[in-house]
């Protein structure tokens, strides 16, 4: 069993809605992720999505967009990514982590090579945002032969002959976008999303995670009464980026908690001052 297969059964048993905790590597800084991801899994991150920066985030708003400028900024590239992923492992990262970013650097870097490596360096999936299935089949191929899951999205826009496609080459889980537009963080989740939902169900039994403009505990709570996890992003990068050099951790563990409905007596007061 997968990890990511592993984390959803544990997931289903426990009734417990799953938190994705997506961070670009290579911001603030190239050391950062090494020390804001243990933050973010002991306060209650299930799976971590490291976005590798890319120069045309065509799905990002302006949160993630800067972020990866400024990774890029630095140098980061691919191969800092999955170095990142092998530093998290030596650290006793136990969780699903997954990439998450576009075909061009990975097509680039060479697709048999970037499922070894990764393999090796304890990568568990790969989301590709501007990835048609209809394309798919190669790094599917190279992916799957490692081990590693190739997670494709769907949006409220999919028609229904998509989601086929899509659930029929899915492993991992499927990314369901929630609204039509880029990433960030918004106040309210569309109205529309559980019929999204409920037509990917029909065709798939894969967990289902939902990302895009998901910020809140309130939006945690509402995604858990149809899907099996939420995806935060933005909210998690403008907080960094908020954030003093060295309270970052303290206060990404703090918000995760908040997204996790932990509650404890000290907590209430961190949670104002930091979002």
């Amino acid at each position: 069993m997968s990890r990511i297969e592993a984390k959803f059964a544990q997931l289903k048993r426990a009734g417990k809605t799953g938190l994705a905790l997506f961070l670009t590597v290579g911001y603030p800084d190239k050391e950062a992720v090494t020390s804001l991801v243990p933050a973010l899994v002991a306060g209650g991150a299930d799976i971590i999505e490291l976005g590798v920066p890319f120069s045309d985030p065509l799905a990002d708003g302006a949160t993630i967009q800067q972020a990866s400028h400024e990774a890029l900024r630095q140098g980061v590239t691919l191969r800092d990514c999955i170095d990142a992923c092998r530093r998290l492992r030596q650290r006793s990262v136990e969780v699903p982590i997954v990439l998450m970013g576009y075909y061009n650097p990975i097509l680039t870097y060479g697709l048999e090579r970037f499922a070894e490596e990764g393999a090796e360096a304890g990568l568990d999936g790969v989301i590709v945002a501007d990835l048609p299935p209809e394309e798919a089949s190669p790094l599917r191929k190279a992916c799957l032969s490692r081990g590693l899951d190739l997670i494709f999205l769907l949006a409220p826009t999919s028609t229904d002959e998509r989601i086929r496609k899509v659930c029929r080459q899915a492993t991992g889980f499927i990314y369901c976008v929630s609204l039509t537009g880029v990433t960030g963080a918004r106040k309210e989740l569309p109205v529309g999303l559980p019929n999204l939902i409920a037509r990917v169900r029909k065709e798939s039994s894969l967990p289902l995670a939902v990302g895009f403009g998901v910020s809140t505990r309130a939006h945690v709570e509402t995604i858990g009464s149809y899907a099996d996890a939420a995806v935060v992003g933005s909210a998690l990068i403008d907080l960094i980026r908020s954030s003093p050099v060295e309270e970052r951790a303290s206060r990404a563990r703090v918000f995760v908690e908040k997204l996790a409905g932990k509650n404890s007596p000290s907590l209430e007061g961190a949670i104002g001052r930091v979002v």
